[in-house]
């Protein structure tokens, strides 16, 4: 919900560089090949996943209604406010007074947020008039695959 944040989210901070090892091979997600011991460098993800900062803020996801198109309940969304929406990507909204992620159909003026689940309605923003807009572009989704580690 919105009230939650009270005002829009604080950009991300870079902070620290966290440099991660990146493996020179791609892992096959089929047959598994023979490993490689090859390292082809570094990572900063904050590099990788934020591309403008003071236009980027991180939201956890609640909810079902994106389970269509791979965001479940707990993942992280990176959003980019300074991305220019456009048919058919993934935005935050608020509408009356609460956050939603949705894909996003139509032309600006026209604007209509589609969820991932045929359970849910698509909502109109042009309906919703000046109680909908929208926050910013989902440019990346961070999932913790929790195995009880």
């Amino acid at each position: 919900m919105i009230d939650k944040f009270q005002a829009i989210p604080q950009p991300a901070s870079l902070g620290t560089k966290v440099n991660l090892p990146v493996l020179e091979s791609a892992v096959r997600a089929g047959f598994p090949s023979p490993a490689e011991d090859y390292i082809e460098g570094s990572l900063d993800l904050n590099e990788h996943l934020i591309r403008h900062p003071a236009a980027t803020f991180i939201v956890r996801v609640e909810g079902e209604s994106m389970r269509g198109v791979g965001i479940f309940p707990g993942d992280l969304l990176v959003v980019d406010r300074s991305v220019e929406p456009r048919d058919g990507h993934v935005v935050i909204a608020a509408v009356q007074g609460e956050l939603t992620v949705k894909r996003l159909k139509g032309s600006p003026g026209a604007w209509r947020l589609v969820a991932g689940h045929p359970d849910f309605a698509a909502i109109s923003l042009a309906k919703e008039g000046e109680d909908a807009s929208i926050w910013g572009v989902v440019t990346s989704s961070i999932r913790r695959l929790d195995h009880g580690i």
